[in-house]
Formats: structure tokens, C-alpha cells, sequence
């Protein structure tokens, strides 16, 4: 069987910038075995599979299926518009594990509406934490935190929030991703206030636990970030850069319905047929 591939660098306009992601779009949806194998084979942080029948929308990672992923769904809309399937002004909208999600195809971006996070009301105080064992403190010394650097911690979807006092502190984190994978975790995002008057926010997102110890620009992520900036900063429109070293830009907007807009471009970098 030939497959039509594709990878398309996610949040950016430039090649080898932004997030890769694997693209297979097929008549059908293809097992649930075949698409781990090509998800592993592709060895970028998630692979997103599209049945046109049923407009059925699946993320891989090599190692899990996951339920959301921003990027994925970005890159999906942007191979769809390249190969005449949507074209500029249409809405197209996917059957996903998190529900219905749709996209609008512009001249030049994509805009996504996305579903908000289960983000806790509850913001965890330096101090707060400081009175925790484990697993709040292992955590921030696994990242390579001290508390005097944190200025809350949430949680999201199983997942962590982390606003940290600055942005240098941001840019200077290596996690011991061995030591983070010997606890129990799902994902974490670390967040500070942008030094750059263009830009809002940024961010650095880690998930060793699905075999993507630092994810270059994170779609979902930014759905909490928008809900914990929006309290923050009581605004709804952000301008976001996630700060891995290939880097990502988005715009994200608060909707009146709480559901989350991400906005961003996509160019495809690699186009090809899959035999299997």
C-alpha cells in the first residue's frame, strides 16, 4: 500500500523552524497499529493521521496516542489546503478524542478553535509549595527550578503549569529529563512574561514521559497558557513565543464561549510516498 507522507514545520514560515509533524491523510482510517509504526518511523514529536470518510483526526507520538495536539492539527489544515481538499475562507471541522474541533484556512494562516483546559482555580504560592514533599518539589529541582524562581504552579489536563519570575530564568532551564522520567508525569509547561514589547508571553514545554523531552512548539499547551494569562493580565489576545531552540510564534485569543483560537502558519518541508 502507498501512502502519500508529508512533514510540515508547525508555527512558522520558515523550514527547520517551529514544531515537525507528520502528516497522512488517507480515503480511510488506518489501523491503530500501522499509524504507531509510521509514527515511529516519522520520529517527530507527533504524526497526525486524517480518514477523509469520517474526517476522523488522530496525533501519534512514536510511543502514545494522544488527545489533543495543536500543531498536528495545524500542519493537517495546511497539506489539506496545499492538496486543493480546503482552500482559503473554508471551515473544516474534525471528529477527534477531544471532541469536534475546527479550523478556518486564511491567505496566509490558519486559525484553530480549540477547547479550554480543566486549569486549576488553585494557584500554588512559592511558599505554598515549600510546605509539599514530593511530588511538587522533585519536580522543580528535576527541572532545575528553586523557589525563589517560581511565582505559581497549576495543573491542566494531568499536566503542569509553572510561571516563573522572568524570562531569563525560562531560557536558562535544563531539565534532568532522566530524573523527570523516574516520576510520575505527563507533560509541563514553564511560562514567564516576554522581555520583547511584540510579544505577550513565552514558554518551554517538556514531556519526557512521552518520549518528546522538549517539544519545539506546543498548540495544546497554549490552550492553559491563554486561560492562565488571560486571569494574569485580565486581556483576552496574546502574542506567544515558545522558546525551544527551533522556536515557535502563535497569536491565541480567549473566546467568549471559553473555547481558545490559535492562530499560526505552517510550511511543509518534506513530501513524499509511503510504502507499506
Amino acid at each position: 500500500m502507498d501512502l502519500e507522507i508529508y512533514q510540515v514545520d508547525s508555527f512558522t514560515t520558515q523550514a527547520f523552524k517551529g514544531n515537525p509533524a507528520g502528516v497522512c491523510i488517507s480515503p480511510e482510517l488506518l489501523d491503530e497499529s500501522l499509524m504507531f509504526s509510521i509514527a515511529e518511523e516519522m520520529a517527530v514529536s507527533e504524526t497526525a493521521f486524517l480518514a477523509l470518510n469520517s474526517m476522523t483526526l488522530k496525533w501519534f507520538t512514536p510511543e502514545v496516542e494522544v488527545k489533543l495536539c495543536g500543531h498536528g492539527t495545524l500542519a493537517t489544515v495546511h497539506v489539506m489546503k496545499e492538496q486543493g481538499l480546503a482552500k482559503t475562507g473554508d471551515s473544516v471541522a474534525f471528529n477527534t478524542l477531544s471532541g469536534e474541533l475546527s479550523a478556518t484556512v486564511g491567505e496566509s494562516s490558519i486559525e484553530l478553535d480549540f477547547p479550554s483546559t480543566q486549569l486549576s482555580s488553585n494557584e500554588l504560592s512559592s511558599n505554598q509549595l515549600s510546605s509539599n514533599s514530593e511530588p511538587y518539589l522533585g519536580l522543580l529541582e528535576h527541572l532545575g527550578l528553586s523557589l525563589d524562581q517560581v511565582v505559581s504552579f497549576r495543573e491542566f489536563d494531568s499536566k503542569q503549569l509553572i510561571e516563573v519570575t522572568d524570562e531569563h530564568v525560562l531560557l536558562a532551564l535544563a531539565p534532568n529529563f532522566d530524573a523527570l522520567k523516574g516520576m510520575n508525569g505527563r507533560g509541563v509547561v514553564v511560562t514567564a512574561l516576554s522581555s520583547n514589547p511584540e510579544l505577550d508571553f513565552v514558554s518551554r514545554y517538556f514531556a519526557p514521559w512521552v518520549g518528546v523531552n522538549e517539544d519545539p512548539v506546543t498548540g495544546s499547551a497554549h490552550c492553559a497558557l491563554t486561560q492562565h494569562w488571560a486571569e494574569k493580565l485580565n486581556k483576552r489576545s496574546f502574542s506567544a513565543y515558545q522558546a525551544s531552540r527551533r522556536g515557535g510564534h502563535m497569536s491565541t485569543e480567549l473566546l467568549d464561549n471559553g473555547r481558545i483560537k490559535l492562530i499560526g502558519s505552517a510550511t511543509t518541508v518534506i513530501s513524499g510516498v509511503l510504502k507499506v
